[in-house]
């Protein structure tokens, strides 16, 4: 959150950054994978419950951040209904505007120059009017907090696997309506929750809307399944990134078809450990993945619900996998190169890259 040091809030309390570590905070970077209602406050979110009278799980009061899994239905089902709860208590315009305004400033607060918020309209829209005000708002309020704050915001909408593909469709053209290059703009469109459910190639037409009006593809795989569920989705969706792809690892052969084809990877240590993808941070593959030339970019996916932030995924970089500074700034070159960002945003970010690499340890 806001005013936090490099000590707070570490997927690693009992392991301190050294004094002369250079701040990750201060580290310019891209942020691609932050989901809407995912991205609230926990404070935030207990006054929207109260604001609506709606009654939190006590896993969202006491005991946050909530001890996950996703390893099968049953440990899904209990994510996927916090989430649900989460994203009840956000209901009307000014509720929308917040959760927009606040993501954009505690992305400021952890560095990033350039945030892509992922969001289904279908989900807010009930007491708003339908998908498209829902979407207009969000991407209203992304434009404001961009010509308020250091960071440029642009929106990608997503489609869930829960729904009909054709609901994809109405969301793809909705998407399309609104797509270009500029913070509050669409720049990308996705495909999101338990990839175990639907059937990845019938959302192929969707993708075709979104990619012919100039969107980014940028599916979720590779998370809960492995190999052959991102085989499946690179032929069938063509992507730009994958949400997640860290199991790609399991097969060098799928591995190498994502480097050579260019298809960036939103890894997300954080979400990967909560949801028992991986039993510590230090199995997941972020080391093997750079090693092998993907292309990464590091991402906090549900702070809601996981409990870290964007710049606690740098600090597993460093912790858990040995990067050290040049290549934490090489990580950070990494999210800049895989975002959706102008070419303004992108050549200003590069160049305080490298002023942050030259700068004196510890300040």
């Amino acid at each position: 959150m806001p005013g936090q040091t490099d000590a707070d809030r570490s997927l690693h309390p009992q392991r301190p950054v050294g004094a002369s570590a250079r701040s990750v905070l201060a580290l310019p970077k891209a942020h691609l994978h932050l989901h809407f209602t995912g991205s609230l406050r926990i404070a935030s979110l207990r006054e929207l419950a109260v604001k609506h009278g709606v009654r939190l799980p006590e896993s969202l009061l006491a005991d946050w951040p909530p001890t996950l899994s996703a390893r099968d239905e049953r440990g899904w089902f209990r994510f996927q209904r916090l989430y649900d709860a989460a994203r009840a208590c956000v209901k009307d315009e000014s509720d929308l505007r917040r959760l927009v305004r606040e993501a954009a400033e505690d992305d400021v607060a952890e560095g990033s120059r350039w945030l892509e918020i992922q969001v289904d309209p279908t989900s807010y829209a009930g007491g708003l009017g339908g998908i498209t005000p829902a979407l207009e708002i969000v991407l209203d309020e992304a434009r404001s907090a961009s010509a308020d704050l250091p960071i440029g915001v642009g929106v990608i909408v997503a489609a869930s696997r829960l729904k009909h593909p054709m609901d994809a469709r109405a969301l793809a053209r909705l998407a399309a309506k609104h797509a270009g290059d500029q913070p509050g703009e669409v720049v990308g469109f996705g495909l999101s929750n338990d990839e175990r459910r639907g059937t990845t190639t019938d959302f192929a037409p969707a993708f075709r809307i979104a990619r012919r009006a100039g969107l980014a593809s940028v599916p979720h795989s590779g998370e809960l399944l492995g190999p052959d569920a991102i085989t499946e989705t690179v032929a069938s969706l063509q992507p730009t990134r994958l949400g997640h792809g860290v199991r790609s690892v399991e097969s060098r052969s799928v591995l190498n078809r994502v480097i050579d084809s260019g298809i960036a990877l939103e890894v997300c240590p954080g979400s990967n450990v909560a949801l028992g993808v991986y039993q510590a941070p230090d199995e997941v593959p972020l080391r093997t993945l750079v090693d092998a030339g993907a292309t990464v970019a590091l991402g906090a996916d549900d702070p809601l619900l996981f409990g870290n932030r964007l710049a606690d995924q740098y600090r597993s970089a460093r912790e858990d996998h040995d990067f050290t500074d040049h290549e934490l700034a090489a990580l950070a070159r990494s999210s800049i190169d895989a975002s959706l960002a102008p070419a303004d945003v992108r050549r200003a970010a590069y160049d305080d890259i490298d002023r942050w690499l030259v700068s004196v340890p510890g300040d």
